[in-house]
Parts: structure tokens; sequence; C-alpha cells
């Protein structure tokens, strides 16, 4: 089987990204990293992606006179790629329905609670991890999931816990999730790669 072809989405330090460029150097995945797109020039994860010898894509919102004519760029950028699997890695923008429809069951997203719990509009980031401690829940953890046209609201793939301790800061939260996403997440693009993973519906079965 040949190689999957992944398109990496990213708006900042691209450390999600770089978990799946030592996962593929490794051989722990089958895939090949075609393209990293950023929509923040400054994103540091264009420089990861430029060390590796990947194409690295800074494209401007404010390039294009509307959203449409922007997200139209997108697609055809990632079309003329031939990309299969497209991965959001920290991405901070809200992907068109076009190109959702375009790559349905094609998108994997990471997210740093268990869904449904800290999800959805405005949960991001380290506002997750304060919700989390504000709320005083035990266990939080990360999350794989396909994107849909919601909002964290795709099938999950994969979820794995976190214990939430009573000294913890967002800081050392947000690490002990972090090191977490990087897991589950290579997991997740292994397993794509490897034509192990089965969507029907909302379901996700994992084939062994």
């Amino acid at each position: 089987m040949s190689p999957i072809k992944i398109g990496v989405l990213i708006s900042g330090g691209g450390t999600n990204l770089q978990c799946l460029i030592d996962g593929i150097k490794s051989g722990y995945i089958n895939g090949e990293i075609k393209l990293v797109m950023s929509n923040k020039k400054d994103a540091y994860g264009l420089k990861r992606a430029e060390k590796e010898g990947i194409e690295a894509l800074y494209i401007d919102r404010k390039s294009f006179g509307s959203e449409e004519e922007y997200n139209r760029k997108v697609i055809e950028t990632f079309k003329n790629r031939e990309i299969d699997l497209v991965v959001l890695a920290g991405y901070l923008r809200v992907l068109s329905k076009e190109f959702v429809r375009e790559y349905s069951g094609r998108i994997i997203n990471i997210h740093p609670s268990l869904i449904p719990s800290f999800c959805g509009k405005g949960y991001y980031g380290e506002k997750v991890h304060k919700e989390v401690l504000r709320y005083g829940v035990k266990v939080t953890g990360a999350t794989v999931h396909f994107v849909d046209e919601g909002t964290d609201t795709g099938p999950i793939i994969l979820q794995r816990t976190v214990e939430v301790k009573e000294q913890d800061t967002v800081e050392t939260l947000k690490d002990r999730v972090l090191k977490v996403e990087h897991e589950i997440l290579a997991e997740a693009v292994k397993l794509f790669c490897d034509r192990k993973i089965k969507l029907e519906d909302r379901k996700v079965t994992i084939l062994r």
C-alpha cells in the first residue's frame, strides 16, 4: 500500500505536528506529510516543517475579498497535493462547510479534554484547562475525533484520561494533557494510515 498523504493545519508552535513528524521518521506511522499550512505567518510549526523539507504555507485570509474565495483557495491547495488525510494540530480557525464536506471522514482533530466535556465554541488551548480546574473535575484527558460541521461534535476515535491533581495549575495540567495528546494523535494517524479505522454513523471501530 502506498503511504497516506497527510496535510496538517496549524496555528502555533506545532508540537502535535512534531509528534507526527517523529512518528513517520521512526516508521511508526506509514504516512507522508506533504503539506503544513498555517493561518498565522509567525507560527513556529512552519519552521518545524521547513526543517524537515516539508512544504510549509501561510495563506493570509486578508489577501482574499471574501471568506468564500479564501476557502476555495484552501481546498484547491489541498486537492492539488492529493491529500488523503487532513490533521488539525492546534488550528484555531473554523473549517468551512465546503472543506469539511470535501474531506468528510478524512479530517482528524485533537482536543485537550474528554469530549463532550469542556468542548465546543470558545473552548480551546488554556481556556479548556482553566475551566477543568474551575469546575473541579477529578479526571480530564484528550480526545481525537473526526471533524464534522459542528464544533468538537464529530465521531470520537480515541480518548485517554489524565488525573487532575489538587495542586495542579493550568500549566502543570496542560503539560500532562499535552503528553497524552501527542500519544493518541500519533496512534490515531497510524490507525488511519494502516486502514484500521471503520466509521459507521457516529461509531468508530478500530480493526485489529
